[in-house]
């Protein structure tokens, strides 16, 4: 099994493809105002956005952007006007991590992990 995709809800699609382009991410598929899909800059995964009438209540959705260069590429997007809730920091879990949020809420964290996304000291053993 592999990930294909990750879509989250958005009250406007036209004004969240112009964030996520800002991100970096290429626009694919945009079915008017309803629909959009994105390609990420590396990697096979894709990334989409769905028009809702009202947002989900609660937490809501996080999505983790993997940046290998991640503290140069957040200063690019400071540059662009995007704003950050967290700065770049060292997590405990070994991750370093910045935190935003797209125009509908949708939290964000633009990190890099290196081996420890998925091998760190704590992974279980089979």
């Amino acid at each position: 099994m592999n990930l294909n995709q990750v879509t989250v809800p958005t009250l406007n699609v036209d004004r969240s493809i112009l964030f996520y382009k800002k991100l970096g991410l290429k626009l694919i598929v945009h079915t008017g105002p309803h629909y959009a899909r994105f390609e990420c800059p590396e990697g096979s995964a894709t990334f989409s956005l769905h028009l809702v009438e009202a947002l989900p209540k609660g937490h809501g959705v996080t999505v983790y952007f993997e940046q290998k260069n991640m503290d140069a590429y957040v200063q690019e997007l400071i540059g662009k006007g995007i704003e950050f809730e967290e700065m770049p920091d060292d997590k405990r879990w070994l991750w370093r991590e910045a935190k935003l949020r797209d125009p509908d809420g949708n939290q964000l964290i633009i990190y890099y992990a290196g081996k420890n996304r998925k091998n760190p000291p704590w992974r279980k053993k089979e």
